[in-house]
């Protein structure tokens, strides 16, 4: 399930990077763009957790949702060596990706 988290994120990405380069997008609309990738990446990542174990499948969306999120965390550590991103925007972060993680596990 993370592992297609991961793919829609790829796609999605690709997605914003050619809409950003064909009609030269406004910072607001990519940012737009990166948030919907994470609730759908991690809606889909729940979708697939839930229907994978098929019980309790808002807390295995949950689940999903924290994963993708300290993968994501550790990725952006690892690279830029620190958390490049504010408090307020970390908060976001976390919770469209665990809201994100529930509602696809409650879909499931």
């Amino acid at each position: 399930a993370l592992l297609a988290c991961y793919l829609v994120t790829g796609m999605l990405l690709l997605l914003v990077a050619f809409l950003l380069y064909r009609f030269n997008l406004s910072e607001q609309m990519v940012t737009i763009g990166i948030v919907s990738t994470y609730a759908i990446s991690t809606c889909a990542g729940g979708f697939i957790a839930g229907k994978i174990k098929r019980e309790r499948k808002l807390l295995w969306g949950l689940v999903m949702g924290a994963i993708y999120f300290l993968l994501l965390l550790m990725i952006s550590i690892g690279v830029y060596r620190e958390v490049s991103q504010q408090g307020n925007n970390l908060l976001t972060t976390v919770l469209i990706c665990l809201g994100g993680g529930m509602l696809g596990g409650m879909l499931s």
